[in-house]
């Protein structure tokens, strides 16, 4: 099975924990996930970009936006984590509703990079937590990745460019080519409220709550989307309490 890094926020710590838990309660192979945290890879001299608090909001000089989490940039140090192989990067902010072994059957070795090809829609101008939402060309394509870390076209992203290049170019794939980036299904990145296309749950096989979930205070959902995130926290937390009583 190929490694997930998962996108790691100090204020959605939770949100990260369910969505790992999602993706092992669901596997049919041994997984290997790793949270992308970005103290540690501005420890490893990975990632070098300033980054401010402006109005109490993370702020990128280099790209003079907003930043909605500490990995908007850092998902695309995935590349100089692991030189060879495949590997996925996704959002904190998911659910994996089906095997992620089943990824494997999509993986072409002919691409750089595979991810749904969302189309552009703004009708969200800020997210739930306040977080602004900024617009960009192949806007919410870097929310879920597969990297064909062999493709020679990957290496034409540099450590210089990771660090330099403003965010809305790095989640634009800028290096490379539209012929170089394949397509996964939409149900592998079926982003709640914002997709062009409705699907059923039962359709879907990674749900992304990319405009918030219950977990926010003050959350008024109350769709089967809502419910589906809330019940596999609540199993999460029965696993815990089951690991921690003693026998």
């Amino acid at each position: 099975m190929i490694p997930i890094y998962i996108g790691y926020d100090p204020r959605e710590s939770r949100v990260l924990d369910v969505a790992r838990w999602s993706a092992y309660r669901r596997t049919s192979r041994p997984l290997q996930i790793q949270p992308l945290v970005l103290k540690e890879l501005e420890a490893q001299g990975i990632m070098k970009r300033p980054m401010v608090v402006r109005d109490g909001k993370l702020w990128c000089p280099i790209s003079e936006a907003p930043m909605a989490t500490e990995f908007a940039i850092s998902r695309f140090a995935v590349p100089f984590m692991r030189q060879s192989g495949w590997a996925m990067f996704c959002d904190c902010d998911v659910l994996f509703l089906k095997d992620p072994a089943k990824l494997l059957d999509l993986i072409d070795p002919s691409y750089a990079i595979m991810a749904v090809k969302h189309q552009q829609r703004e009708s969200e101008a800020v997210k739930m937590d306040g977080q602004t939402q900024t617009f960009y060309r192949r806007k919410n394509w870097s929310s879920v990745v597969l990297w064909n870390l062999d493709h020679p076209s990957n290496k034409r992203l540099t450590n210089e460019m990771l660090n330099t290049w403003p965010g809305r170019d790095l989640h634009a794939f800028k290096w490379l080519e539209d012929h170089e980036i394949g397509e996964l299904p939409l149900a592998w990145n079926y982003l709640i409220g914002a997709s062009a296309s409705e699907l059923d749950p039962a359709e879907v096989s990674l749900a992304h709550y990319t405009l918030g979930g219950p977990w926010f205070a003050g959350w008024s959902g109350a769709t089967q989307w809502d419910e589906l995130w809330s019940r596999e926290e609540s199993i999460l937390r029965a696993f815990e309490d089951a690991v921690q009583t003693p026998t």
